[in-house]
């Protein structure tokens, strides 16, 4: 273990050991003024050791063409851009399913929130995930229209092909509330998505 981990662990050590001392000075019982003047040094340097030792955060942007089989299969396009650190990534997206007016199928858009758990690594150029998020649909065809509140569910994989560029595939299953036309859509897509 690095020395300057040691002095970390070292430091916390006496912070809990001086916090220990002033519970015990006060007859176990403390004020909310010293409970915050004893925990504020432990919580500073607990931050400062997690600031330390943390990965740097990526970002990366998808833009993407893909197709629902929801009612009957038609296309889709959208973007999303995220924030990733090691394992948790997080992600908005927007997708346009549009309306097929001469086979009467719904347009859908989706504006969603989005928790990705993903591969620490890069396993022979390739990233898996899975992901759950919340977020707002309209849903339309003809005079009809719905907007109301959604979740979504999924996975897929994140291939290296150049550099930041990456080929992306994903797969999602929609759970649409209120009353929509189809309460369950499912959406595929493959995309450019460019890491920095």
């Amino acid at each position: 273990m690095p020395s300057s981990t040691k002095r970390r662990l070292e430091v916390g050590t006496v912070y809990l050991l001086q916090l220990e001392r002033v519970i015990i000075a006060s007859g176990g019982g403390m004020s909310l003024v010293t409970r915050t003047r004893a925990v504020a040094p432990i919580f500073f340097a607990t931050l400062a050791l997690l600031a330390s030792t943390a990965t740097p955060a990526r970002a990366d942007i998808t833009a993407f063409l893909g197709m629902s089989p929801t009612p009957e299969r038609h296309s889709v396009k959208g973007f999303s851009g995220g924030l990733s650190l090691l394992v948790v990534g997080f992600e908005f997206e927007y997708s346009h399913l549009g309306e097929d007016t001469t086979e009467a199928l719904p347009g859908l858009k989706t504006y969603s929130g989005n928790v990705l758990v993903q591969t620490p690594v890069e396993i022979k150029g390739t990233q898996f995930y899975g992901t759950a998020g919340a977020g707002g649909y309209h849903e339309y065809q003809a005079a009809y229209e719905e907007t109301n509140f959604g979740l979504n569910f999924g996975g897929g994989i994140k291939v290296r092909l150049l550099g930041p560029v990456r080929l992306r595939v994903d797969y999602r299953v929609f759970r649409l509330k209120g009353e929509p036309l189809y309460p369950t859509y499912q959406r595929f897509y493959v995309g450019a998505n460019l890491a920095f």
